[in-house]
């Protein structure tokens, strides 16, 4: 019995073993005809707890958000600067010289600008300039290629000026900080905070109604005059192209 035992042990382990054989044989098979698309998909799965996550999304995503709202932002910027060039040289005379601000002394004493254009260009000692907004100042010097711009602020600056609401003239006067002052000799000057300021038509040196600045503040009445700060409108700070203009008065 016991030999007879041993024998059918020994054929069921030889069969055992020619199927393994034999199953393994198919696999490789399959596995040939189906160019490893088997082996691809088993990775799929296998590899697929390590893909990049929901939070990598997230971070990709955002991070595409902000370089498209940088772009955006940039867009923004350019197109204001440029809407603006183009209503400054749409509002006055063609003739007039566009000029750009290659220098700025703004925070000086002498609050100044440097522009690209020149005598050569036709530029001349006291012509009037503006940038968006209004009145910046006036031509002081002139070089070849460049001319210097005295500002509203500047403590050399003095321009004849008309406040539209009480219907009188002043004089704006540069102290050498942001806010000139204006000055109207009557003390009796019903002038308020939020008074329109513009060029003076009576003016011999600026051509009238051009734009400078609102009332801020109004201080008290000193002897026979009355005196304001007025916030300009055109903003030299910030400006990178200008108007020359040539009207004579």
């Amino acid at each position: 019995m016991l030999d007879i035992r041993r024998i059918s042990n020994s054929r069921w382990w030889h069969k055992k073993n020619y199927w393994i054989l034999f199953i393994s044989f198919l696999v490789l098979v399959f596995l040939r005809i189906s160019k490893g698309s088997i082996y691809k998909d088993f990775y799929y799965f296998i590899s697929k707890p390590f893909w990049p996550g929901q939070f990598q999304r997230e971070v990709i995503l955002k991070s595409i958000d902000q370089e498209s709202l940088i772009k955006l932002n940039l867009l923004k910027k350019d197109n204001i600067r440029l809407r603006e060039i183009l209503s400054l040289q749409a509002s006055f005379s063609n003739d007039n010289i566009s000029a750009a601000v290659i220098s700025r002394k703004i925070g000086s004493w002498w609050r100044q600008i440097i522009l690209n254009k020149g005598s050569r260009d036709g530029v001349k000692i006291g012509s009037t300039v503006v940038g968006p907004g209004g009145l910046l100042g006036r031509v002081n010097s002139t070089s070849l290629f460049t001319s210097s711009v005295t500002l509203l602020t500047s403590p050399e600056s003095k321009v004849a000026v008309w406040v539209d609401r009480i219907q009188m003239n002043g004089l704006l006067v540069g102290i050498g900080d942001n806010y000139p002052s204006l000055i109207l000799y009557s003390k009796d000057a019903d002038i308020k905070i939020g008074d329109f300021v513009s060029s003076s038509p009576a003016s011999t040196l600026l051509p009238p109604n051009i734009p400078i600045g609102i009332v801020q503040s109004v201080d008290e009445p000193f002897k026979s005059k009355q005196t304001a700060k007025i916030l300009l409108l055109a903003k030299p700070q910030v400006i990178d192209w200008v108007q020359i203009l040539k009207v004579k008065i």
